[in-house]
């Protein structure tokens, strides 16, 4: 499962192929029909996360397993408990013996209603209680070995990254981690963005504008911004959201919080797995060159995978799915 293994067939070598697949409607049924195909039970719960903050999401079994460990899932910027790699990558952990709980970030799937404020990148502090609050309701209190892991992809892969590095000082046993194309530096990532194909940038700004349209017809009074402030170019409207709705005050600053390039992420103490595609047309492969890493964290490159991507057939399997599921196995307990 190392990426260097990674070889897709030739009509799957372009980025952009595989980077819009991997969102393909056909993808999210195949992972549904994983799902059911191995008789998965999901439930949805209300999660705790913190300062009156309440963050929804899915927990996931199969009748009869006695789970070996728990894995948290986290998605991307616009995803969802139901993205196409949520689904997948839980079907693959589930075969190998975990319960997983699928989260959403406030304001994606079905959770405006939730929350008033809006979600900004920087709102890692209700994600890492989410997690302490997921551990206490699905881990045994009776002491019986059962790991808790994490995976993340594209912004979730950075939330999982930084909850790694929290998890500690929140007290948080986290046993393994593993992250698919991290945002490493956003700043680098929306310039990325802004000089590649337009078709990334046109995506995320229509998701982002129903996103907050939607908030605002839940929350007329709190928020009031009119149609111009929506039809702003993603740079513009995230310098809108970090003067209006944080205190960061500038769009560096914001930016800067959740950054984790560089050797910021040198203090991890969790083992850690990271995947990245060299032809990614979202995030800057040159950041992950220049990373600083520990001793306990690996960097795994593959030549081609676009973002998110890793598709391997014409029927879509995963690699990612499955390298993520391997790479947290090895936290499971010896039988």
């Amino acid at each position: 499962m190392a990426a260097s293994g990674y070889r897709p067939p030739a009509w799957l070598r372009n980025r952009h192929v595989q980077s819009i697949l991997a969102g393909s409607p056909l993808r999210r049924m195949r992972g549904a029909r994983g799902l059911a195909r191995i008789g998965a039970v999901s439930s949805g719960h209300m999660i705790d996360g913190g300062d009156g903050v309440r963050l929804h999401g899915l927990h996931t079994t199969l009748p009869g397993m006695r789970p070996r460990g728990l894995a948290l899932l986290l998605h991307g910027w616009e995803g969802s408990t139901e993205s196409s790699y949520m689904r997948m990558t839980a079907v693959q952990l589930l075969l190998r013996g975990f319960e997983v709980f699928r989260l959403n970030f406030r304001d994606h799937g079905d959770t405006h209603h939730l929350n008033e404020a809006l979600f900004h990148s920087n709102r890692i502090d209700e994600v890492v209680h989410a997690a302490c609050d997921i551990a206490r309701r699905f881990l045994p209190a009776d002491g019986t070995a059962r790991p808790m892991v994490a995976a993340g992809h594209s912004l979730g892969g950075n939330f999982v990254l930084r909850l790694a590095l929290r998890a500690s000082s929140a007290g948080l046993d986290l046993a393994r981690v593993a992250a698919v194309c991290p945002v490493l530096d956003p700043a680098r990532t929306m310039l990325q963005m802004e000089r590649g194909t337009p078709m990334y940038m046109r995506y995320f700004e229509k998701k982002w504008r129903a996103s907050l349209q939607r908030k605002r017809r839940l929350f007329p009074e709190r928020h009031d911004f009119d149609d111009a402030t929506l039809k702003l170019h993603m740079r513009e409207l995230t310098q809108w959201l970090v003067q209006r709705h944080t205190d960061f005050g500038t769009l560096d600053n914001y930016f800067d919080g959740y950054s984790i390039a560089g050797d910021r992420l040198a203090p991890l103490a969790v083992p850690t797995d990271i995947l990245m595609a060299a032809d990614d047309p979202v995030i800057p492969i040159e950041d992950f060159h220049a990373l600083v890493l520990p001793a306990r964290a690996r960097l795994e490159i593959a030549q081609w995978g676009g973002h998110c991507g890793f598709l391997e057939n014409v029927h879509l399997d995963g690699f990612a799915e499955r390298w993520v599921a391997e790479r947290l196995a090895a936290a499971l307990p010896a039988d």
